[in-house]
């Protein structure tokens, strides 16, 4: 027998999948990999098996996730097309990572994904995949059976496999520690708005917190270490700065995405901790990146967006502007005071021991350093090409 490893997640279509292979002639080896998902994954591994699975694993590499793929995306405050923090795109190409050992543990000669022909995700794979191991073979057994969402339903009932989506919740639901994406359903209409079945981890207005709340932040070296004062560690802040802006219904995305396949579809987003610590982040880089290193790394900001959002994190593009991102961190460290009040995360203070804000310089008061007497040569001096042109043009 052939034998194949399966990225698992236990939804609809891997779980179609594992039968699909199988029926195929392939010994199915299903993998779960724990990039913080709130779900039992010790039951959905279980109930791999009884898909038809040969083997089933989960692999923890939540604080792998954390250190090499949360944090750099904070580093650069990634938001795709300036809204979305990469949810599913980071988690990718460490399932990749994993596929790729798991297949030379066990002596597989494929892998396999379950994404469909029209999202991003199977390019996100298959590039990382490929990346990683140029030879290995890569099935994509969702895109090339050409079943409808129905249709997957339809097989999974017919052929009794243990399954929650049904057509009355057909919703595709993704989610880790960075966040939740949600697609299907009424979804696809972009002018409906998303019903409070698909929220899980935020409020909404119709279960306000009473009042605002204020949570101070603590940053060393880019990455969030505590949370009011205490020091809890990377994973755990980013897990309670979420539970906090969640219940605030801070983190609700419902957006227009340009696929990277060429076709504009609507996408739900949860993500009340990525939304926040960017945020928080961004602002404490405000206070202590150097003013033209600051400007630069805005536009690199965009272009690492746009590279892990279309699957080339193992670019060499992706690293060197990691490594310049790598140089201005060292200084983004202090604490942010992060201020919520329903659907709303607004920076109310920042300091910081690298701070380049200088109160003497800054103040109209009476202990004012700065020399208003330089103003006026600088100015003569800053409009001088303008000035010389628009000379020349008058004539």
């Amino acid at each position: 027998m052939k034998r194949v490893v399966l990225a698992y997640s236990g939804g609809l279509d891997t779980s179609v999948a594992i039968r699909w292979l199988s029926d195929e002639g392939w010994d199915v080896v299903a993998v779960a990999v724990d990039v913080g998902q709130p779900d039992d994954l010790a039951a959905t591994v279980a109930r791999a098996e009884t898909l038809g699975a040969v083997e089933a694993r989960l692999e923890d590499a939540k604080a792998t996730y954390v250190e090499r793929f949360v944090v750099p995306a904070l580093h650069m405050n990634a938001l795709y097309q300036g809204r979305y923090p990469l949810v599913s795109a980071l988690s990718r190409p460490l399932i990749s990572k994993v596929l790729i050992d798991v297949a030379r543990d066990t002596k597989a000669s494929a892998v396999a994904h379950g994404c469909t022909g029209k999202g991003n995700d199977q390019v996100r794979f298959e590039a990382s995949l490929s990346a990683l191991d140029p030879g290995i073979e890569v099935l994509a057994p969702v895109r090339d059976w050409g079943m409808s969402r129905s249709d997957s339903i339809a097989f999974a009932e017919k052929h009794e496999l243990p399954i929650t989506t049904t057509e009355s919740s057909p919703y595709s639901i993704d989610d880790n520690l960075w966040g939740r994406s949600i697609e299907c359903g009424v979804l696809e209409d972009p002018w409906h708005p998303p019903p409070d079945d698909v929220w899980h981890i935020t409020r909404g207005s119709e279960q306000p917190s009473d009042e605002p709340r204020d949570c101070v932040v603590g940053f060393e070296g880019g990455a969030p270490v505590s949370v009011d004062g205490d020091t809890v560690g990377t994973e755990r802040a980013i897990e309670a700065v979420g539970a906090i802006a969640g219940s605030y219904g801070v983190g609700r995305i419902d957006m227009i995405e340009d696929r990277l396949v060429g076709i504009k579809s609507r996408e739900v987003y949860e993500a009340p901790a990525a939304m926040s610590l960017i945020a928080a982040h961004s602002d404490l880089e405000a206070l202590t990146l150097e003013r033209s290193v600051a400007a630069e790394k805005r536009k690199l900001e965009t272009t690492w967006a746009d590279l892990v959002y279309k699957g080339l994190w193992f670019s060499p593009l992706r690293k060197a502007i990691d490594a310049f991102a790598g140089t201005t961190q060292a200084a983004v460290t202090g604490e942010v005071r992060l201020r919520f009040s329903q659907g709303v995360c607004a920076p109310a203070g920042r300091r910081s021991p690298h701070s380049l804000y200088d109160h003497s310089l800054a103040t109209y008061g009476s202990n004012d350093s700065f020399d208003a007497g330089d103003a006026a040569g600088f100015i003569k001096l800053w409009s001088l090409p303008t000035t010389e042109w628009s000379k020349r043009k008058s004539d």
